[in-house]
């Protein structure tokens, strides 16, 4: 007797059930329902996303801390953890100087502010500062400076991302110097403990889709959907230069490494579903750090390259930013020579890379551009406040996917690649992690033991 076939709502239901990706996508959607037909119930929900994110914060300090501790441990070569850094640096300029260039032509021949003709005065420049908090960002000197930790604790309590990393590595070098034959219970109290921090991600992700649900439902409330016809320019333009930046990252990803960034984002769609939703990077990375280790990069490369890449590697905002600094000025009816936009390039190579973690980053950064040019009133800033939370899906993608593909070239430029794992885990052959199968379970046990030897033999020569 051939066995029943569930019925549609069946099957439904066991998808919202098991998927967390439909999970999230149905979030989205509710979100957008309920932002567009009750605002102000909408505005309510903001602690639902926040909370969230609180949540994800608190993790994201330890479990970096114990990822390149345990990486450094691992690899045993505190030279070649040095050499992933320096590429690592390099990489995020070449590809952050990309971003600029490729935004400062698309604004120049787009021109998506040309005929506003506005006038600077009659923008509230005060709405900027309620934006940034008046804070300002920090200069070369204090950005290193504020590198550094002042206190072991003081690192984690503030979540200081860098700090933390340099607290790792001087850990993990020490533990390299000691020897394990000193310090025998370190190292695998550390790796309990990150076994611990990844079982406290599969629970807070379990809020996911109520954090999304209520993160679009205070975006819609508050902003609309009228404000993307009165901005359809400018936000086709930065999504389209987006699109651009992102193909050719593909393009990289592929030469360099022979994988597709298709079938990375399908292997990593929840958690893009999710940073879309919450507007926010720093709620995936954990799960992001898990599944790039489960596709063959190291532990040492992917702790060290892509907590980095979030404060030096924000393709997102370099293209936005370079796109908005003109449309200010076209808006206003500036005219920037070439002179002055290579200056904007530069001003915007060295702010960029302070934004990460700073309230209203983006403003303080387009505020500290004009001011260098002189010939853009610093009030015309304000021009964009309408349509900068629009374009948190756009930075959020293409940071996300800028440091994913960071981490697999620089990976593989060291060598610290499994390529043959990738391509399994990029086919879908490898279970994602913190995932069970709905079917055929007796396949896992059958199938890893026929795996291990070609996984170890291609780490061997690598």
């Amino acid at each position: 007797m051939p066995p029943s076939v569930p019925s549609l709502p069946r099957r439904v239901a066991r998808i919202l059930r098991t998927s967390l990706f439909a999970q999230v996508a149905c979030a989205l959607v509710l979100g957008i329902a309920v932002g567009k037909l009750w605002p102000g119930f909408a505005a309510e929900l903001q602690p639902l996303g926040d909370g969230f994110t609180r949540l994800i914060k608190t993790i994201i300090s330890p479990l970096v801390f114990c990822v390149v501790v345990v990486g450094i441990a691992k690899a045993g070569d505190l030279k070649a953890f040095g050499r992933i850094g320096l590429k690592a640096l390099i990489w995020f300029e070449v590809a952050s100087t990309l971003a600029l260039l490729i935004g400062l032509l698309a604004a120049n021949v787009v021109q998506p502010g040309s005929g506003m003709n506005v006038d600077p005065a009659t923008l509230d420049s005060s709405a900027v500062d309620a934006k940034t908090g008046g804070g300002s960002l920090p200069s070369t000197t204090e950005f290193a400076l504020e590198a550094l930790p002042t206190s072991f604790i003081g690192a984690f309590a503030e979540n200081s991302l860098l700090q933390v990393l340099i607290l790792a590595c001087l850990v993990g070098a020490a533990l390299l110097h000691l020897g394990h034959t000193k310090v025998p219970q370190v190292l695998p109290a550390i790796e309990q403990a990150q076994e611990i921090i990844f079982a406290i991600v599969g629970f807070v992700m379990r809020l996911a889709p109520i954090a999304v649900f209520g993160a679009m439902a205070v975006l819609i409330g508050q902003y609309g959907l009228g404000v993307i016809e009165t901005y359809a320019k400018l936000i086709v333009l930065c999504y389209a230069a987006a699109a651009l930046f992102i193909a050719l990252l593909a393009v990289a990803l592929k030469v360099l490494t022979g994988l597709s960034l298709w079938k990375f984002l399908r292997y990593i769609r929840e958690e893009m579903l999710l940073a879309l939703g919450t507007a926010s990077t720093e709620s995936v990375m954990p799960r992001v750090m898990q599944k790039l280790r489960k596709a063959g990069a190291r532990d040492d490369a992917v702790g060290l390259v892509l907590p980095t890449g979030y404060s030096f590697n924000l393709d997102g905002a370099s293209l936005y930013l370079s796109i908005g600094t003109l449309f200010i000025a076209q808006a206003v009816g500036v005219d920037l020579s070439l002179g002055q936009q290579i200056t904007v390039i530069l001003v915007l190579m060295l702010t960029s890379k302070g934004m990460a973690g700073i309230p209203g980053s983006a403003f303080l950064a387009l505020s500290a551009t004009a001011s260098s040019l002189g010939a853009i009133p610093a009030g015309a800033v304000a021009l964009l406040l309408g349509v900068d939370r629009i374009m948190d899906s756009m930075r959020v993608v293409t940071n996300l996917l800028g440091n994913c593909v960071a981490v697999f070239a620089v990976s593989r430029w060291e060598g610290a690649l499994d390529l043959a794992q990738a391509k399994r885990t990029l086919d879908g052959e490898v279970a994602a992690p913190a995932e069970k199968p709905v079917t055929e379970p007796a396949e896992k046990p059958v199938k890893e033991p026929a795996e291990q030897p070609a996984k170890e033999s291609v780490s061997e020569a690598s």
